[in-house]
């Protein structure tokens, strides 16, 4: 399973939910890692975690074997499990995915992409290609112009989850925005001129 995909994002969110931290740092992979090791007394490393959450680079697909101890860790049968609890979640999460929202397939390279979220939160990217994006605009965000990140889709109504979100030096992050009421709005820009050709 490709990690960047929506439904690993999800689990990412939902195992941070679960254990009411973020995953960002050595430290909390280790936490992660020993939370895990004590609930199900199984263990994953907090190296796999870490490529997992994008804080290392590593193969693009993780095993289904480890998502399935993840699942389980969040109460599921299997990975399978959790894909269909995540398919069949509530009204809104299920209309927001067939309906507004862009994914980075309808995104070509140079495209910019608009989102707001709350309360006075307002954002441009530059789609890069490959699922990377550049802060162009940050208004009352804690992004920052230049910053860079990954992300397989935004969607209205549910977080923004990027990852691998670069600034500088410091270690690639991951970030959720908008984590109690999703996204409000989500556009191209600059699409207009081209359509219309």
């Amino acid at each position: 399973m490709d990690k960047k995909s929506p439904e690993v994002l999800s689990l990412r969110f939902d195992i941070e939910k679960e254990v009411k931290r973020r995953i960002m740092t050595p430290y909390d992979f280790e936490f992660l890692a020993g939370v895990i090791w004590e609930r199900l007394h199984e263990k994953v490393s907090a190296q796999t975690l870490k490529r997992i959450w994008g804080y290392l680079d590593g193969a693009d697909s993780t095993r289904r074997s480890t998502l399935s101890l993840l699942a389980r860790f969040l109460g599921y049968s299997d990975w399978d499990d959790y894909v269909y609890a995540l398919s069949s979640r509530s009204d809104v999460e299920s209309k927001t995915f067939v309906g507004e929202g862009l994914h980075i397939d309808d995104l070509k390279a140079g495209d910019k992409v608009e989102v707001t979220w709350l309360p006075n939160r307002h954002c441009v990217f530059r789609y890069e290609g490959e699922a990377h994006f550049t802060v162009l605009v940050s208004e009352n965000a804690k992004l920052q112009v230049g910053d860079t990140f990954e992300t397989a889709h935004f969607l209205v109504g549910v977080p923004m989850y990027i990852d691998r979100l670069a600034r500088g030096s410091e270690p690639p992050t991951a970030y959720v925005a908008g984590a109690k009421n999703g996204l409000n709005s989500v556009k191209i820009i600059e699409h207009e001129d081209n359509d219309n050709k």
